[in-house]
């Protein structure tokens, strides 16, 4: 798999897809009961869109992929803080490859649920981009935004070849070849959700499903 020629690979939430990805898992929530009725009795917290089973389940089929696809050449993932940090630890672990790891920062939404659209970097890498193999590792596309400026920035460092690979996708967004999707974990509806590192306002980031978020702007 080329930089050039991506494979779109996804596993779709919703009509065609396991119904216990869009309904709160009982299973899940009774293995960990501590944890979990924390987050069932948060009102801003609405219906489980990926339990914590379906999530490791995607990660480890994503890390076969992607070990088997670089087998020739180790890659080098850029985890997308701080929204990734969570799948990337995960991700890479499944990948059984001496891969490297470094990590850029961006901003598209400060505290708000929709995009400002205008996208800041806090955070840029610390490897030479220069001949690798470079594997964008993102939490969620939304409107595209941060995800191609992101592109234009790597590519311009000289990599030998440049994809992305994306725990959610929204499906409200339209196809974006120009972005490389090589990977995608899940198709989701078009709602703001938080958990498994992404956040509203810093929150959630710990939750360790993935909900929809019902409450308006944070405070």
């Amino acid at each position: 798999m080329r930089a050039g020629s991506p494979r779109l690979v996804s596993a779709p939430v919703g009509d065609h897809a396991d119904q216990r990805a869009s309904e709160p898992d009982s299973e899940a929530r009774s293995e960990v009961p501590g944890v979990l009725s924390v987050w069932d009795a948060d009102p801003a917290l609405g219906r489980v869109v990926l339990s914590v089973e379906q999530i490791a389940k995607r990660v480890a089929e994503l890390g076969k992929m992607i070990t088997a696809d670089y087998a020739s050449r180790p890659p080098l993932l850029v985890g997308v803080l701080k929204g990734a940090f969570m799948f990337l630890a995960d991700l890479a672990r499944e990948i059984q490859l001496p891969l490297e790891l470094d990590f850029m920062a961006v901003s598209s939404y400060g505290r708000s649920t929709k995009t400002s659209g205008v996208v800041r970097i806090l955070k840029d890498l610390d490897i030479d981009l220069t001949g690798r193999h470079v594997l964008i590792v993102e939490d969620i596309l939304d409107s595209g935004l941060t995800l191609s400026y992101l592109r234009k920035s790597l590519l311009a460092r000289g990599p030998e070849s440049l994809a992305v690979c994306s725990l959610l996708v929204k499906r409200s967004v339209q196809p974006r070849p120009d972005l490389e999707l090589a990977y995608v974990g899940f198709e989701i509806e078009p709602e703001f959700v938080v958990g498994y590192g992404l956040d509203v306002a810093e929150r959630y980031r710990n939750l360790p499903d993935i909900r929809v978020y019902v409450t308006g702007e944070p405070t």
